[in-house]
C-alpha cells in the first residue's frame, strides 16, 4: 500500500492561515485537497452564532471539501491554553458549553472525529481532581460524538512544548483512552497518533506505531526538527504508517514553507 493525495487532509488552522477561516477550504481545494481539518476556529467563543456556523458549513460545502477532524474548544490555541478539559472554573464550564455545538456541527458536515485536548496542569490544584473532571468531561464528549456518530479523539502533545501538559507520551494518552471507553461504555474513544509531538518527545515512532496502530482514530504529521513540510526534517513519516496498515486520514499539521502554504504541499501528489 501507499499513500495517494486523496488519504491527506489539510489543517486548516495551521495551513493557509494568511487567508480568513472562510476562505481557507477553497484554498486547499484549489492545492488539490477534498479534506480538512481545523482546531476550534472561534478561541474566544465556544457558543458561536449560528450564522458562523452556517457560513463554515457553506465555505465547506462550496470548495467541494469535507471536515475530517475537528477540536472541540480548547482555549487560546495557538497560545498557552492545551484545551479545557481538565481546566476547573469557567475553561472546564466553556469546554461543556462547546459539547453539544461541536458535535452537532461535525454531523451537519459528516466530520467523525472530534479531538478533545486534555488541558494544562493549574498550580495550586491538585492533578487527581483534574484527572477527575477531565473524565466526566471526555465521557460527556464521547457521549456526543457518538450521537453524532464519531470518534472522540485524546492526543500527546510534547513536553518542551507543553511543559504543564500531562499527556506527553503514547502511554500516556492510551491510558487516558482506556478510562474515558471504561466509563462511558460506548467504546468510541480513540488514540490520537500525532507523530510530530511524538518525535519532539523522543519517542521511538515505529514501536510505538507497532504497539498502538489498533487504537489509533486519525494521524497528523510535521517533519521533525522544526515542524515544517514532509522532508524538511528527519522523519520517515508516510513510510512509517505504509508499513503498519494504515488506512485512515492524515493530516498535514504543519507549519507552512516559506514560500507560501502550498508551495509545501506539493509532495503529498
Amino acid at each position: 500500500m501507499s499513500f495517494t493525495a486523496a488519504r491527506f487532509d489539510v489543517n486548516l488552522s495551521m495551513l493557509f492561515t494568511e487567508l480568513p477561516l472562510l476562505e481557507r477550504p477553497a484554498a486547499a481545494a484549489a492545492a488539490g485537497f477534498e479534506a480538512v481539518e481545523l482546531w476550534w476556529p472561534w478561541p474566544d467563543d465556544p457558543t458561536p452564532a449560528a450564522t458562523a456556523l452556517d457560513d463554515l458549513r457553506t465555505a465547506l460545502e462550496s470548495a467541494g471539501t469535507r471536515l475530517v477532524g475537528l477540536n472541540f474548544y480548547a482555549g487560546q490555541l495557538p497560545g498557552p491554553d492545551r484545551g479545557a478539559a481538565s481546566v476547573p472554573g469557567a475553561e472546564s464550564e466553556r469546554f461543556r458549553a462547546n459539547i453539544e455545538v461541536a458535535a452537532d456541527f461535525a454531523a451537519s458536515v459528516g466530520c467523525t472525529a472530534l479531538n478533545a485536548l486534555y488541558g494544562n496542569r493549574i498550580d495550586g490544584v491538585d492533578p487527581a481532581d483534574q484527572d477527575a473532571l477531565a473524565l466526566d468531561n471526555l465521557v460527556r464528549a464521547a457521549a456526543a460524538a457518538h450521537r453524532a456518530g464519531a470518534t472522540l479523539l485524546i492526543e500527546a502533545l510534547n513536553a518542551a512544548e507543553s511543559p504543564r501538559y500531562p499527556l506527553v507520551d503514547a502511554e500516556a494518552a492510551v491510558a487516558a483512552v482506556r478510562r474515558v471507553n471504561e466509563a462511558s461504555g460506548i467504546g468510541n474513544a480513540r488514540f490520537l497518533l500525532d507523530l510530530y509531538h511524538l518525535a519532539a518527545g523522543g519517542a521511538d515512532l515505529a514501536a510505538v506505531i507497532d504497539r498502538h496502530i489498533g487504537r489509533v482514530g486519525h494521524v497528523q504529521i510535521a517533519d521533525f526538527p522544526g515542524r515544517g513540510a514532509r522532508g524538511t526534517g528527519a522523519l520517515r513519516l508516510t513510510d512509517l504508517l505504509d508499513a503498519a496498515g494504515y488506512e485512515g486520514f492524515v493530516g498535514l499539521e504543519h507549519k507552512p514553507s516559506p514560500d507560501g502554504s502550498a508551495a509545501g504541499l506539493g509532495w503529498s501528489r
